[in-house]
Formats: C-alpha cells, sequence, structure tokens
C-alpha cells in the first residue's frame, strides 16, 4: 500500500489538533500494516507555487486548442505539479491533514490542489469527462477547526472544495476525521471532541486496510 501524506497546517504538532490526528492515523495505519510505504509531503517545508499563466497554458491550453505544445516555459512553470503529480499517481490513498482557515482549507493546499488536479498530471480531459491517470483509491480528510461544524453546515467551504476538486480528477471515495470546537476559550469540551476525533481516525486506517484488502481480493 502506497500512501501520499499531504500535510498543511504549520503548526508544531503539540499545538495542532490536525497533526495529531494524523499521527493517529497512521499510528494505527503503521501496526495494523508495518510494510505501508508512506510519503509525507509538508507543504510549509516545500511549499508549492501558485498557478501562473504559464503553468495554466502548460496544463489547460492543449485540452482547449487543438496541437498546443506547452513551451519549455510552460513546462517548466508546471513542474512542480508534474513532481507531486508522480507521488499521487502512485499512491492507493492520499491522506491530507487540514486545519480549517477562515472556513476553507489553507492557501498553501489550495496552491498544491491548483498544480497537481490538473489535466496531464494526474488525469486526462476532453469532451466525454475526465480519466484519471492513477489508481488511488481513497481519500482522507484530517481536519481540526476552531467552531463546531455539523454536517452540511453552510459555513463548512473546506469539505467542498477538497470534495469536488478531487472528483473531477477521479478520487470520489472520502472520509473524514473532524476535531471541531478546538476554541477551547469557547468551548469546554473542546478536549473531548478531539479524542473523539483521533478515535475516529483510528478507525478510518483500519476501514481503509479492509477496504483495500477487499479490493485486492
Amino acid at each position: 500500500m502506497n500512501v501520499l501524506h499531504v500535510c498543511a497546517d504549520p503548526k508544531p504538532t503539540e499545538e495542532s489538533a490536525s497533526k495529531q490526528l494524523a499521527v493517529a492515523f497512521f499510528r494505527s495505519l503503521v501496526e495494523k500494516n508495518p510494510d505501508a510505504n508512506i510519503t509525507n509531503v509538508d507543504l510549509y517545508e516545500n511549499p508549492p507555487p501558485y498557478l501562473n499563466y504559464e503553468a495554466i497554458r502548460g496544463f489547460w491550453y492543449p485540452v482547449f486548442i487543438e496541437g498546443h505544445h506547452p513551451t519549455d516555459h510552460e513546462q517548466a512553470a508546471g513542474a512542480y505539479g508534474v513532481e507531486q503529480g508522480k507521488l499521487f499517481n502512485a499512491s492507493d490513498v492520499i491522506v491530507l491533514t487540514i486545519p480549517m482557515w477562515n472556513f476553507s482549507v489553507p492557501a498553501v493546499l489550495k496552491a498544491w490542489m491548483d498544480q497537481v488536479l490538473s489535466p496531464s498530471v494526474t488525469y486526462t480531459m476532453d469532451a466525454s469527462g475526465t480519466v484519471p491517470l492513477h489508481h488511488v483509491k481513497k481519500l482522507i480528510l484530517l481536519v481540526s477547526s476552531g467552531d463546531v461544524f455539523k454536517e452540511g453546515d453552510e459555513r463548512d467551504a473546506l469539505t467542498p472544495v477538497v470534495e469536488h476538486a478531487f472528483a473531477e480528477a477521479g478520487v470520489r471515495d472520502l472520509s473524514i476525521a473532524w476535531a471541531d470546537g478546538q476554541y477551547t476559550f469557547r468551548y469546554t469540551d473542546a478536549e473531548e471532541r478531539k479524542q473523539m476525533a483521533l478515535e475516529a481516525a483510528e478507525e478510518l486506517a483500519e476501514e481503509v486496510l479492509d477496504e483495500l484488502t477487499e479490493t485486492a481480493g
């Protein structure tokens, strides 16, 4: 099993609920499957460039303009996405560690998605739709937020942004462990909420292994 873990949280683990969820998830995963191959991408150690005009031309113009071949400048502008796309395409599971900022994802994760979830990188596109270039079977979100969010909460822009962007690339099986209510000055049960999310993260690791075993069988 190949797992790509993309972390979009700059805080140290002891201060980060989302990173603590990642620790719980991967501890459970490795306990059950010591042979799991885990690749970690820290977006604050290796920040992605924002998608610029040259990268847009390189990724998207071959879709819109017949016969367009990316120039050297366009290829250079998209090089980060291509390299990250190789890691993505080789993975069975993608795990995103995400703090909610201003009701959505951190800009650094959006920049990564804009580069990696692009035509010719992780999928091809034509008039009939998209065809994945990967074999990703599962997307896991490990999320933390200061406030409390119910399922389908209209304030939650994080989940739909990630869900729809990955679905366009052909990844539609998504599960979430969410430590919400982490504003300790507002919620007296913040620690209990985090503990429930940690347990959910451990259970998700077990579920992923079961699902992939069934698929392989």
